[in-house]
Parts: structure tokens; sequence; C-alpha cells
């Protein structure tokens, strides 16, 4: 792995070469950035450390990511390897892994043969059937929801669910109290 003066010291190279591929003088590119034509000059030759300051108008100007002008490694493997969890009778599968917010799950809920027990915690839930149906228990109704189907409520309301006739395979979106789901899209207009 590079060290921090290692990716400066590359910086220099990089922007002059950027800037000659480009055919811009170093006099234009002081006129788009408003920074000095010495300036500029020290950044390229690297007897000016490169501050975020300098590369922003830099990376507008050459209308490139700040990443490249700096050299960032590339991302590694953006694919996700969660792990499932069992959690009681359920098989549970995290597919967000930031603290807080919003939570997303997809959960394998089996049928449940015995008398439903309702729960309460703070919070929001939003349920989406994927496969199979979904029994809900929710302040006292009894619901059922087919795939495809969605179910919004306060996890503050009395609330149990099962599979119905069988395991329900479904996706669950999680907030804190009074995070509920925004949906942005509209149907368009005929």
């Amino acid at each position: 792995m590079e060290s921090t003066d290692d990716v400066l010291a590359e910086v220099g190279p990089r922007l002059r070469r950027l800037r000659q591929e480009r055919n811009v003088t170093l006099t234009a590119l002081a006129e788009a950035t408003g920074i000095s034509v010495s300036t500029l000059s020290r950044l390229e030759s690297g007897k000016r450390r490169p501050s975020l300051e300098l590369l922003l108008p830099l990376a507008q100007a050459h209308q490139v990511p700040l990443d490249e002008l700096v050299g960032a490694p590339e991302v590694g493997d953006p694919r996700i390897r969660p792990r499932p969890r069992k959690m009681h009778d359920m098989t549970v599968l995290p597919l967000t892994r930031r603290p807080g917010g919003v939570q997303a799950f997809k959960m394998i809920v089996p049928e449940r043969r015995w008398t439903p027990e309702p729960q309460t915690h703070e919070g929001y839930d939003w349920l989406y059937v994927l496969n199979g149906r979904l029994r809900l228990f929710l302040a006292g109704r009894e619901l059922i929801l087919e795939p495809g189907e969605a179910a919004e409520f306060d996890t503050r309301l009395p609330h149990w669910f099962s599979g119905d006739g069988g395991p329900v395979e479904l996706l669950s979106l999680f907030g804190p109290q009074g995070e509920r789901m925004h949906l942005r899209a509209r149907p368009r207009q005929k």
C-alpha cells in the first residue's frame, strides 16, 4: 500500500500530463480555476503540496473526478456477501451495512402453528411479500398478503406475522420511530 507522501508525489505529474493531453496552457488553466500560474506550476513540478482547495477547481476545470487526479485506488468488489442469521425461527439476511437509519432485510418466515402473540416495539416497518403468503396480525386485525403486496405500519401497534400455508419470503425495511418509507416516483399521467 502506498504512503500518503507517495500518492501526493504522483499528483503533480498527473496534473501536468492531463493539462498537456488537453492542450491547455497554464495561463488558460489559471483563468479557468482562479489559481495563479505560479501555484499551478509548483503543483505540477511537485514543489507545492496539493490540497483539496486546489484540487477541486482543477478537477472541475478538467471535468474529471477528483479520484482521477489523486490516483485513488480502484473500488474493490462491490458485491456484498451477507451471512444469513437465525432469529428465533426466522432466517434473516441483512441487506444494509450501515448502522442507524432504515435497515433492509430479506426474511424467510416459516408457517407458525401457534396462537399469535403480538409484540410492540419502537420503529416503523414496511414488508413486501416476494414468495408465499404472509399472515399478518396488526392491531387486532388479521390480513393475508400475497406476492407483490406490501404492508407499512408503526411497530408500536401490536403485530405478529407468519407464513400462511408454508414459509413466506419477504423484504423488510425497518426504521426508527418516525422514519416512514417515502416513495418519490409518481405514476405518469395518461
